[in-house]
């Protein structure tokens, strides 16, 4: 991503001067909770070479990408929401309740907020929803960049706790070896029991080890 975006120079044209790009990283794994960051980059300075889909890009990139990211933002915050209030919600409550928490936590009020994604009825604030927006908007890009350094940095954390499930590879995602990890040892205090009686079921394996 070399340059913003059209979407965010229209809404620049348009008088907004803060534009908070707001992205989540953790809606599908099964473990970790979900993680939220509201980005306000300076209107007035160069995109960051090399930023784009936090997805698409390795690990040292994201990381080298997060420090300048923090070091340049007007403004930048972090929500998130537990593995219980995504118990006792669901991954789509939940999510907004982080994406809610991050915009509240701006030190800069946004003039406009562009969010990853559908329109969330919940979120409490007006915004513009872009489907694809982490790989096509400059500001939440970054955001996905950091929402997405902070979570792995959190999932390492609890991996030297809990070193059989892999969290410091996986973050918390369903693969092999967290699967073989989950049947033999049961759940930790940081999954999410509904999402793994889903993914071991719909495998078609292993469901007892999960009620």
């Amino acid at each position: 991503m070399a340059r913003w975006s059209a979407i965010e120079r229209t809404l620049r044209a348009s008088g907004a001067r803060t534009i908070a790009g707001v992205d989540e990283v953790g809606r599908g794994p099964l473990a970790g909770p979900v993680v939220a960051c509201a980005v306000i980059m300076p209107a007035e300075a160069r995109a960051i070479a090399g930023v784009a889909d936090s997805k698409q890009l390795k690990r040292e990139e994201r990381e080298r990408l997060a420090v300048l990211i923090l070091e340049r933002a007007v403004a930048v915050s972090l929500g998130a929401a537990s593995v219980a209030e995504i118990g006792r919600h669901n991954i789509y409550q939940a999510t907004a309740l982080a994406m809610r928490r991050a915009i509240a936590r701006l030190g800069v009020a946004p003039d406009a907020v562009l969010v990853d994604g559908k329109p969330i009825k919940t979120l409490g604030v007006e915004h513009t929803a872009v489907v694809g927006g982490d790989a096509l908007c400059y500001s939440v890009a970054c955001a996905s960049i950091v929402a997405k350094v902070t979570r792995d940095r959190l999932m390492r954390s609890l991996a030297r706790r809990y070193p059989r499930f892999g969290w410091e590879e996986n973050a918390g995602y369903g693969t092999p070896v967290h699967l073989a990890a989950l049947r033999a040892a049961g759940l930790t205090p940081h999954h999410r029991p509904l999402f793994c009686r889903r993914f071991v079921n719909e495998g078609g394996e292993g469901g007892e080890a999960f009620r």
